[in-house]
């Protein structure tokens, strides 16, 4: 399992694909699955444990993943089981289905603790910190990770504590904390490639390539993204292969390119479908919104957005939620309808502040305090900016100085601003991602221009927002596998 932004999961113990089979034949794998059948339907459930087992392991590396989880489900009809279990898990946190998965990696840990098995233990406390990160609660997921290290340097797993390594790498990302991430994804790359590890390797270089996204710099996402694509393609792992591209074309947008992003996006989202992955399938959908939104299709953007939430609110994918929440409130505020606008981006607000995403909520409350201005609210505007900044100082968010620069002109200007200019020339707020933005003073068309503040601090904030900014959300953005 992993999240997006996230990482691998298991720990090269009972749920880790078995990297070294890929060599087994299409005719012994119908095999297994035939003995898995004749020892359910006889009762057999040592038998059945073994061979069902054996098959999961290949095919959670072909990302068949509801074909697993229908072979674990039978496996558990004759009993409880830990492998089981934890493949039943990998799967449901696979096609999105957070809250199940949770259960069955608990039954998991219960029955791998009963039996002393460390490594195993270790596998499935792993997993759990993935689904909690996935479903927007990175600080539960280190309280789980933090648990493994030790565990896996206890029993000599390296594959393990690479995998690991790269998870805390995934939590501090959605914390903000992204040169932490880095550190930490560097330590990994080390471990994972030392032992031979390609998946975990593609995973970890994906999600620095996240990292680096980000952190603004999306050459360096883009050379570290399209080093993790052949592996993904080699391994035959289609659901690292989809949230790749869906990295790639994040990183093509926020260059300003979004036709680009729209061709690897549209390579991802049949990718997702395939495999079974919900959650895949919207981050891909409110990703095409974002590139629609950048090609000035107002429209085609919020049909996809409106598409992708109501799956984020199935899998309980809930920074996925507020990321898509964010994006509809700018479609609705550039279309007017300011009221609808600022309960999108209350929403958001308090779903950020409830997970802990400081940096997200920090745009999310700039967003805010930008639309509160337009509906020629100055004074309400002032405390969420000031929140905002706040925020962003503590996450080193990219948009800080422009937070500042804005409350600067607010506060010179408070109670006197031109309101009936700021109803002519919008001042408008671009939700690309959770955290990726465009902040402009433009007419319905045409250049942007400056009106309805001062002209001399318009002048330098224009100077300063009229370029994209990127920082990433993923949300929103991708990661090396999902979840």
């Amino acid at each position: 399992m992993a999240d997006g932004p996230g990482s691998t999961a298991g720990s090269g113990q009972a749920g880790d694909p078995e990297r070294l089979t890929y060599r087994v034949t299409a005719e012994t794998i119908a095999r297994w699955v035939e003995v898995h059948r004749l020892a359910v339907v006889g009762r057999e459930p040592m038998i059945a444990r073994v061979a069902g087992h054996r098959v999961a392991r290949l095919w959670l590396g072909w990302s068949r993943f509801a074909d697993v989880a229908a072979l674990a489900s039978a496996t558990l009809n004759l009993g409880p089981d830990g492998s089981a279990y934890f493949d039943l898990g990998w799967a449901q946190a696979s096609i999105g289905l957070p809250r199940e998965a949770l259960a069955s990696c608990e039954r998991a840990l219960d029955l791998y603790r009963e039996a002393g098995d460390r490594g195993n233990e270790a596998a499935v406390l792993n997993n759990l910190g993935t689904v909690y990160n996935r479903l927007g609660d990175p600080r539960q997921a280190l309280t789980y990770y933090q648990q493994v290290l030790p565990i896996a340097r206890q029993v000599g797993d390296r594959a393990g504590e690479g995998t690991t390594l790269s998870n805390i790498g995934g939590a501090h990302i959605n914390l903000g904390n992204r040169e932490q991430a880095l550190t930490y994804y560097q330590q990994a790359l080390s471990i994972l490639r030392e032992v031979g590890d390609r998946s975990g390797e593609a995973s970890t270089l994906a999600n620095i390539g996240t990292a680096y996204s980000k952190l603004g710099d999306q050459q360096q996402a883009l050379a570290f993204y399209h080093r993790a694509l052949p592996i993904w393609r080699e391994v035959g792992d289609r659901a690292g292969e989809a949230i790749t591209l869906t990295g790639i074309g994040l990183a093509y947008n926020h260059l300003g390119d979004p036709q680009q992003a729209l061709a690897y996006y549209q390579q991802g989202l049949p990718i997702t479908r395939e495999v079974g992955d919900r959650g895949g399938e919207a981050l891909a959908l409110n990703n095409i919104g974002l590139a629609y939104r950048a090609l000035g299709e107002w429209q085609e953007a919020l049909s996809f957005y409106q598409e992708a939430l109501p799956i984020r609110r199935e899998v309980g994918d809930r920074m996925g939620e507020a990321t898509t929440l964010n994006n509809i409130g700018g479609i609705q505020s550039y279309r007017g309808d300011l009221v609808a606008a600022k309960g999108s981006f209350d929403e958001a607000v308090e779903i950020f502040n409830v997970i802990g995403d400081r940096a997200s909520e920090s745009l999310a409350r700039f967003n805010l305090a930008v639309l509160l201005v337009r509906m020629e609210r100055v004074d309400d505007a002032v405390e969420p900016l000031r929140q905002a900044i706040v925020l962003a100082q503590e996450t080193s968010h990219p948009a800080l100085d422009r937070m500042q620069q804005l409350l600067v002109e607010l506060q010179q200007t408070r109670g006197s601003i031109a309101v009936s200019e700021m109803n002519a020339y919008e001042l408008e707020i671009f939700e690309q991602t959770s955290d990726y933005s465009e902040l402009r003073l433009s007419t319905g068309g045409g250049a942007p221009k400056t009106r309805g503040l001062d002209k001399a601090a318009v002048d330098e904030l224009i100077g300063m927002v009229e370029h994209d900014y990127t920082e990433h959300a993923v949300a929103q953005g991708c990661s090396g596998r999902r979840g």
